[in-house]
């Protein structure tokens, strides 16, 4: 199912509002701690966030962008626990950098896209096993395990959902989807689509996407932003953010907690 919200016609580049995110990960009321995954000899290093509530709480894995993780997706982890969720960040670039250091120690952020480009397929599915497992495991998570990325992030939520048989749901962030059968055969979830309307390269994407898994009888309901580009997530939080891409991230984070809370 296809839904369109019509927005204002000007765009932004990706910048984010630095400021509002170190405040928030600054001055968080919850528990935010780092976490070290170990699998097969490899670690992988994940921001945990936990809520303030009194009962057991369902998990979400955030996949991040081709830069590995930053403040952003930690900032979203926080605000995931502040609704009410476990959110698990983990850094795929863990190991990756300089010295076996993780993404902030990449010397620059292209530097950061240049190295996710090279990592193999299979460490990443590896790695985001790892954590799924790690995720369900801990004392105060309810077992139910949520799924979501942002650009490279969501093309990988895509292809972690057609491996992972337990989620509970799958959300892609303008990130490019499959093409072929295979693509959806192991997808056991409903999967739920935000793409902006100013994001040609992710949304030449969505027809085939749709197709594949319309022949499969399983769920992809998405929306595409009008007037929004690529990275409206984050670059909606901007001071300087266009109105299409601050009401894109506004209603992205309405339609994500409506959804997770069905």
């Amino acid at each position: 199912m296809r839904a369109f919200l019509i927005l204002s016609l000007f765009t932004v580049g990706c910048a984010t509002n630095d400021v509002a995110v170190d405040s928030r990960l600054e001055t968080t009321p919850r528990h935010n701690e780092w976490v070290q995954v170990v699998r097969d000899g490899r670690t992988v290093h994940a921001y945990v966030a936990y809520p303030e509530i009194s009962a057991k709480a369902p998990a979400v894995i955030l996949i991040h962008e081709n830069r590995g993780l930053t403040d952003f997706e930690r900032g979203v982890a926080d605000r995931l626990a502040e609704n009410g969720y476990i959110a698990v960040a983990p850094d795929l670039l863990s190991g990756m950098a300089p010295g076996g250091g993780r993404a902030s120690d990449f010397p620059s952020q292209d530097a950061a896209r240049e190295a996710i480009g090279k990592l193999p397929h299979a460490q990443v599915m590896a790695d985001l096993h790892a954590v799924a497992d790690y995720a369900k495991r801990i004392p105060a998570a309810s077992g139910t395990l949520h799924l979501g990325g942002f650009c490279w992030g969501g093309a990988r939520t895509w292809l972690f959902a057609n491996e992972r048989g337990d989620l509970a749901s799958a959300h892609v962030f303008y990130g490019t989807g499959p093409n072929q059968p295979a693509g959806v055969a192991g997808i056991s979830t409903p999967v739920y689509g935000f793409y902006g309307g100013n994001d040609a390269r992710v949304n030449a994407t969505i027809a085939r996407s749709e197709e594949l898994m319309k022949a499969a009888a399983k769920p992809f309901d998405y929306v595409i932003y009008e007037g929004a580009g690529h990275a409206f997530m984050r670059s909606g939080m901007a001071a300087d953010a266009s109105e299409a891409n601050r009401r894109a991230h506004d209603q992205g984070w309405e339609r994500w907690l409506h959804v997770l809370r069905r």
